[in-house]
């Protein structure tokens, strides 16, 4: 990496990321178990089934990412045709089927089954992007398939759900859909690039890179543990009184993370793409847009259904594996050409 550019990173919290995990997850719990107030009047902040509290966690979580991009290599990105299909075939032709297989084989209930394949058929187009940048992907590449498969998730997310649920009707969450992207990437990026040039002019690529760059690293990591406690204060109920059904839940939503993750980035390797391509193809058809499923459960199934508590399982268990992940991209960089090296 040049050193005029910034690198993504979480700072100080990334050599104990898994004890501040946890940790969160304690703080989390706690809320939910004795503040209920507290954390009901946090959730009712949302617009459009957003909460506002997430999105402002969000932004500061997003921002160093968009910083970042060069957009002057969009261009490229578009035109680089091979990691894009890639992703979009392990998005919307692997994955469907696998979560409808693995919900099968391990969960007996009904309803959450239909939350796990919820799940299974909501590519994401919002935080992946960190976590891209965070095993040094391509995230411009990243940038261009978030919001094909936001164009992708608009037309095929309800006649996917209806075929692979067996219910008919299932509605499109157009504004679900729209205001996650406008907030969790649009405006981050707009905010990024504008804010990258105007304080590159008035101080320098050297500040921005050294000084600017690393303190919104550190808060980008204190916006990603303040999210954990978020999620587990906003479901610590659910967890204490259905522990069990937590973790079975658990069982075939890690499973197919890491068939995901592996066998993609495996086709990336054999397809001899960059590792940065491949890492990039690897996460998103890996990951999933859990506030698009959770919405479509708790519209379809109801707010106390089986389906909305497996939906919410997602996001619980999206930051340790996520971090998981990237450690594990990162090394098996040796095993992939260099760019241009094709």
């Amino acid at each position: 990496m040049s050193n005029n550019e910034a690198e993504v990173t979480l700072g100080r919290f990334e050599k104990y990321i898994y004890l501040w995990i946890a940790l969160c997850g304690v703080v989390g719990l706690f809320l939910g178990r004795f503040f209920p107030e507290f954390v009901r009047n946090l959730n009712a902040l949302n617009v459009s089934g957003v909460s506002i509290p997430i999105a402002v966690l969000m932004f500061f979580l997003m921002y160093p990412t968009m910083a970042k991009v060069k957009l002057e290599e969009l261009s490229h990105a578009v035109k680089n045709i091979g990691p894009t299909l890639l992703t979009l075939v392990a998005n919307w032709i692997i994955a469907p089927p696998l979560m409808v297989l693995l919900a099968r084989l391990f969960l007996h209930d009904t309803d959450f089954r239909a939350g796990a394949i919820l799940l299974g058929i909501s590519p994401c187009t919002g935080m992946v992007l960190f976590w891209i940048a965070f095993a040094r992907g391509n995230v411009t590449q990243g940038v261009v398939v978030t919001a094909i498969n936001a164009i992708s998730t608009l037309l095929l997310y309800a006649p996917f759900a209806s075929f692979y649920l067996g219910v008919g009707g299932v509605p499109v969450p157009f504004s679900l859909v729209g205001f996650s992207v406008l907030l969790f990437v649009g405006v981050p990026l707009i905010v990024g690039q504008l804010s990258r040039r105007l304080l590159t002019s008035r101080r320098g690529q050297e500040w921005f890179t050294n000084r600017f760059m690393p303190l919104m690293n550190t808060i980008a990591a204190v916006a990603l543990l303040g999210m954990l406690v978020l999620l587990f204060s906003s479901e610590g109920q659910m967890i204490l009184e259905h522990p069990l059904a937590v973790a079975l839940i658990a069982v075939p939503i890690l499973l197919h993370f890491v068939l995901m993750l592996g066998g993609t980035h495996f086709v990336g390797w054999l397809l001899r793409f960059p590792y940065k391509d491949s890492a990039m193809a690897a996460l998103i058809g890996s990951s999933t847009q859990f506030e698009i499923a959770i919405g479509t459960a708790m519209v379809v199934f109801g707010l106390g259904s089986g389906a909305a508590l497996a939906t919410v399982v997602g996001p619980l268990i999206e930051v340790p594996v996520m971090v998981t992940a990237t450690k594990f991209l990162q090394r098996t960089q040796g095993y992939f050409p260099r760019k241009g090296a094709r």
